[in-house]
């Protein structure tokens, strides 16, 4: 026999209202605790696991560790054999790491863990400071700055080897106008000028240049008969060469030189100088950099240096 509240009908009553407000947490409570796990699933679904590919101990090595070094260019078989010569490469010094902390005295950790903080350190600091030059150097150097640098500095330009001014031809041993192309060599006015340009493509190797300086070993390297034991008998001012191997022969007129000790000329080492400007430059901004940061950080009371006496 179902019993039903003796107050039925009465719409006040204290107890159905108790009923009803029980009956309405209770659900409430149901569907927030739905809701709620719901949301969990979703969350928990979101966090992909990593797929591991080797362990060594309590250190894994994940699939996607390795995956951005694998080439598209690379076949199957090729990434294949990659993938397990890197996995055991990877195993060989994770073993070897282990077995070093646990044999290696405690002294010569402790000395390598400073130097491995020491070497992270400096890569930040050396890549922070890299970026700060790129973007306030000047790297703007005038003709002016570079010649007064030269003269300053002339003394430490010395030759270190021959330098030569020439001009030269290399034909083949069949060309029929040898004697001709000599001549113009030796003549070099502005009509020789013409015609060997216009004739250049029956030439093996030309250098008409001859207002720039050019290392005698570069020369040796373009002109085969010529040789470090024949250079000075070849390589002198105002001095017509002829020299032929069995392929090619070479004629050629040295207009100037300049041997071992002996200043450099500024347009030869107009590069260098520009480097060093600029390398100058970059070593004075790194100073003052690391003097302003010091001050900076000593008004800022970030830094302070303790009394040792104290």
């Amino acid at each position: 026999m179902k019993l039903e509240p003796s107050c039925r009908g009465l719409c006040n009553c204290y107890f159905c209202e108790m009923l009803k407000h029980q009956k309405n947490t209770l659900f409430i409570l149901c569907v927030l605790t739905s809701i709620l796990l719901t949301s969990c699933e979703g969350m928990f679904n979101k966090v992909e696991e990593k797929e591991p590919l080797a362990r060594v101990g309590d250190t894994f090595l994940y699939k996607e560790d390795i995956a951005s070094l694998i080439r598209n260019d690379m076949s199957a078989e090729d990434s294949t054999v990659f993938v397990t010569n890197y996995i055991n490469n990877w195993a060989s010094k994770q073993l070897l790491l282990s077995k070093s902390k646990i044999n290696l005295p405690e002294e010569k950790l402790a000395e390598y863990d400073r130097l491995v903080a020491d070497y992270r350190a400096d890569l930040y600091t050396r890549a922070y400071i890299e970026a700060l030059v790129n973007q306030s150097q000047d790297t703007a150097v005038t003709k002016n700055q570079l010649e007064e640098f030269y003269e300053r500095e002339k003394e430490n330009f010395k030759l270190n080897e021959k330098l030569v001014q020439l001009r030269f031809v290399g034909m083949s041993n069949q060309f029929l106008d040898r004697d001709g192309v000599e001549a113009k060599i030796k003549n070099w006015d502005d009509l020789d000028k013409t015609y060997l340009d216009s004739i250049a493509v029956q030439f093996k190797k030309i250098h008409f240049n001859d207002s720039i300086w050019v290392s005698a070993s570069r020369v040796i390297e373009e002109i085969p008969p010529l040789t470090q034991a024949n250079e000075d008998e070849h390589l002198k001012k105002s001095q017509f060469f002829e020299l032929q191997d069995s392929l090619e022969v070479y004629l050629g007129w040295v207009t100037n030189v300049l041997e071992v000790n002996e200043t450099a000329p500024f347009d030869y080492v107009e590069p260098d100088i520009r480097q060093l400007i600029l390398n100058r430059r970059r070593l004075n901004y790194v100073k003052r950099l690391e003097t302003e940061i010091i001050d900076e950080a000593i008004k800022k009371n970030e830094f302070e240096v303790y009394d040792k006496e104290n």
